[in-house]
């Protein structure tokens, strides 16, 4: 097994309403925080190990917060993608987080982007590593996932439960193969993810992410799938802060197109195109990803 930094804190935070939000935090405690929302599929720990020693490098609190439904965040079912931005205000309230950077991986981008257009204030920047765009209504783009999400989201929403169930049966009966499973799985990748998944520490990372948070529940893929193909909520072109997007020319699940797509609906949004990698390949931009937050970091102090 590879050297793979385990969090420095792991455990769940207890909403009012009696729910709880599953977490873990990476990098000193009082770093300036960068709060993660995970892949779809992922949970706390899907946390690159370049990331991870950046964060005690570079001071940055990472906080990686698990959706409803997966690892120890309780199923619950939002009527629009932009009601997650309400459980993170409450969050950061209570840890006395004041200012903070988001970070969306992936069916982590929405999340990102909703928390960047309903906490202006608060959020200093958003970075958004191969993040899914809208499906539907005004901002929707087309190819990759979109034309899936968007054939019955409510009847996704009634069936989390029991397809939830059979996923997590899944994942139990393949842990003994998890390496043979991720072999399996990249082969139809492209070549930039099939070459993720040769570094050790990194598929360490994803088959213990998918192992511990799949442990008791696997609702959060289905309900994340349902609320793409639902109106977000929010309208693109009203965000404020500063947006950063990385997205690979060969990805085959959520195309390049799309983070053009949300480039040119963002106000002054930044786009990256990381050429020859695929959905996977983000997470190899830590570095770019902390430090272009860091510099949005010191200029809001100044």
């Amino acid at each position: 097994m590879s050297d793979l930094r385990p969090p420095r804190f792991e455990g769940a935070f207890h909403l009012r309403d009696g729910r709880d939000l599953g977490y873990a935090e990476y990098g000193p405690a009082t770093g300036r925080p960068l709060v993660w929302f995970h892949g779809t599929p992922g949970a706390r720990r899907q946390i690159a190990p370049r990331a991870r020693q950046l964060a005690d490098e570079r001071n940055v609190r990472i906080l990686a917060i698990e959706r409803p439904g997966i690892g120890a965040s309780t199923p619950h079912a939002y009527a629009s993608v932009s009601e997650w931005a309400e459980d993170i205000e409450a969050f950061c309230d209570a840890k006395q987080i004041d200012r903070f950077a988001v970070a969306g991986l992936s069916g982590g981008g929405p999340y990102a982007l909703s928390c960047a257009h309903r906490l202006p204030t608060r959020v200093v920047a958003a970075a958004i590593l191969g993040g899914v765009a809208p499906s539907v209504g005004e901002d929707a783009a087309e190819g990759g996932v979109s034309p899936l999400v968007r054939l019955a989201p409510d009847l996704l929403l009634r069936m989390r439960a029991p397809v939830g169930g059979a996923l997590m049966r899944l994942i139990r009966v393949l842990e003994p193969w998890s390496d043979e499973a991720v072999d399996a799985f990249a082969r139809f990748m492209p070549e930039g993810d099939r070459e993720v998944f040769r570094d050790p520490a990194m598929r360490q990372m994803f088959i213990e992410d998918l192992q511990r948070g799949a442990s008791r529940q696997m609702q959060a893929l289905v309900h994340d799938a349902a609320l793409f193909g639902r109106h977000w909520g929010f309208p693109l072109a009203e965000i404020e802060v500063p947006v950063h997007l990385w997205y690979g020319d060969a990805d085959n699940i959520v195309p390049v197109e799309h983070g053009e797509h949300l480039a040119d609906r963002i106000p002054g949004a930044v786009f990256k195109r990381r050429p020859g990698e695929g959905h996977l390949g983000g997470l190899g931009a830590a570095e770019e990803l902390i430090d272009t937050m860091l510099a949005h970091w010191e200029d809001a102090e100044a």
